[in-house]
């Protein structure tokens, strides 16, 4: 039972970290507005006001939500089955969280990197650097 409660806690704090996360969608939204992009516009959906961590603030949203229940189900079965379960292995635990986190780290933050290498990268209409993300 002690595991589902971590499952679930967990699984909390990763999706209120995705909604949180998902302000900066708004704001990518807001400073890629200043790319000139022209006719160009119409013919990458790439600008249309996306934003390249879409996924991951989704992913890490889902992958709470899964968590809590994943951790749900671990109470329930814990409290039906009146037999004391010794030993629960909490690998599945660290992989789910350390898996989202890792996810999450390389879509957002890594994405701040790639455009300190290449500047307007994905909001500016340059190929390669499209190609490279």
């Amino acid at each position: 039972m002690e595991l589902g409660a971590r499952f679930a806690k967990w699984g909390i704090g990763l999706f209120v970290l995705g909604v949180l996360a998902s302000f900066g969608v708004i704001a990518q939204c807001c400073v890629g507005a200043r790319w000139p992009t022209g006719e160009l516009f119409t013919q990458n959906i790439t600008l249309w006001r996306g934003c390249p961590w879409t996924l991951s603030v989704a992913v890490l949203q889902m992958g709470g939500l899964s968590l809590v229940a994943l951790g749900g189900l671990q109470i329930v079965e814990a409290r039906a089955s009146q037999a004391q379960v010794s030993g629960e292995s909490s690998a599945s635990f660290w992989l789910c969280v350390v898996g989202l986190l890792g996810t999450f780290l390389v879509g957002y933050p890594g994405y701040f990197v790639f455009d300190a290498i290449r500047p307007g990268f994905y909001d500016a209409p340059v190929a390669a650097g499209k190609n490279a993300w």
